[in-house]
């Protein structure tokens, strides 16, 4: 380096017009020395940086080694990077080095005993990908890692030579339950890439710490955002059923779950959705409402069919002979379902001829039947239906059916007489 600021003397000299005794010192031309200096430094074909430990810098291969590689640093100088100094490279990496590609390598050694620059392309990935991390944490990016390993207390990924923790609490697909469960979700995920977000970050003590589910909230929520921008009321959606309650189920339609109460589950009464539904299914969902403020979606999965009484007139006529099961009883009769949606009601009175205290003195819940139809009432929801013979019916102005309840009380009824 000493020779170097001799010769850098030596040329400014030579570009400096021959000083007088009378001019000697003067502050004008201890001006031009120092312009003279900045414009030499400042020009890149004499590039005289001084490099130290830590410095990241721009090089350009010169040779490759099958143990070092050498690399041109731009400071009148070439630097090695041995191979120690290059685990992370794969070895495709490797192989796709070429002579003239320009590197980016960190300065770990000014000079060894032999006078050459150590240079480290880890280090280099590893300062650079700091750098990436820190502005990720402060813009509150969401990055993606792959999972490398794992220990007892949460996944181990790695971004770009710096390695970070997740810990298992901040995993939604890792088990809460027995601890051979959790270490079998663990090893499960090794090898997967995670969406995650910086929660803790400290350069000095190589700590970073993050969070699957916290990324993955925020990614659902943006999500969520730009789907309640799209929907419309009315509209028919593909979703899947992300869980089971006893009110209801919720539909994931594409980054937002919508709630299918348990009346919109169905046009058959159910008791509770696990009845017909179970988390995974697929199923077609109409666009009920849509609260924006609150970021709810209603849902009706049997609004995706035609309402069955609407054509119920189209299917059954009076006198037909139907078959059924007996789905609830009650004191004034026993409702049969016909087919899903639709369901009928034989009244006490159309039983048989003798007098009866309790239709399950006839017919119990979950028993098939078959009954004829005599009435039909498509805009009440009724449809009449009688155990007994023709010849035993009675007269056409009998009123028995006209004070029984819609079936779609049949529930509160039920109720109450329980």
């Amino acid at each position: 380096m000493e020779d170097h600021k001799n010769t850098l003397a030596d040329t400014i000299e030579e570009r400096l017009p021959p000083l007088t005794p009378e001019a000697n010192g003067t502050v004008g031309e201890e001006e031009d020395f120092h312009a003279l200096m900045e414009e030499f430094l400042n020009d890149p074909a004499h590039d005289y940086r001084n490099l130290k430990y830590g410095d990241t810098v721009d090089g350009k291969i010169m040779r490759i080694d099958k143990d070092e590689i050498l690399v041109d640093i731009g400071a009148k100088a070439e630097g090695i990077i041995p191979s120690r100094e290059m685990q992370s490279l794969s070895s495709d990496n490797r192989a796709a080095m070429a002579v003239g590609d320009d590197i980016l390598v960190f300065v770990i050694q000014t000079e060894d005993r032999e006078g050459r620059t150590i240079l480290s392309v880890d280090k280099a990935r590893q300062e650079k990908s700091w750098r990436r991390l820190q502005q990720a944490y402060e813009k509150g990016d969401i990055i993606g890692a792959e999972v490398v390993n794992y220990n007892k207390g949460g996944l181990l990924v790695n971004l770009d030579g710096v390695r970070g923790f997740v810990p298992a609490s901040q995993v939604s697909v890792i088990s809460r339950g027995p601890e051979a469960q959790k270490q079998s979700d663990m090893a499960r995920l090794v090898g997967s890439e995670l969406t995650l977000k910086i929660i803790e970050i400290n350069r000095n003590r190589n700590r970073l710490i993050l969070s699957e589910r916290q990324a993955v909230q925020e990614v659902r929520e943006v999500k969520k955002d730009e789907l309640l921008s799209e929907l419309r009321e009315g509209d028919v959606r593909s979703g899947v059923v992300s869980s089971v309650c006893d009110f209801g189920a919720f539909v994931d339609i594409g980054g937002a779950d919508g709630l299918v109460h348990l009346s919109e589950l169905s046009w058959s009464r159910i008791r509770h959705p696990g009845e017909i539904l179970k988390v995974g299914d697929r199923v077609d969902v109409y666009i009920l409402s849509i609260d924006n403020e609150r970021k709810r979606i209603a849902l009706s999965i049997k609004r995706t069919h035609e309402e069955p009484w609407a054509t119920v007139n189209d299917r059954y006529h009076l006198g037909q002979i139907v078959e059924g099961a007996v789905t609830q009883l009650a004191t004034f009769g026993a409702f049969v379902r016909i087919e899903d949606g639709v369901e009928g009601l034989i009244h006490i009175s159309e039983m048989g001829d003798e007098r009866i205290q309790h239709p399950r003195d006839v017919v119990q819940e979950n028993a098939v039947v078959q009954a004829r139809i005599i009435r039909i009432d498509p805009a009440r929801k009724r449809i009449g239906l009688s155990l007994r013979h023709p010849q035993e019916e009675q007269p056409e102005d009998s009123s028995s059916d006209d004070n029984a309840p819609d079936t779609d009380t049949v529930s509160e009824h039920a109720a109450q007489e329980e």
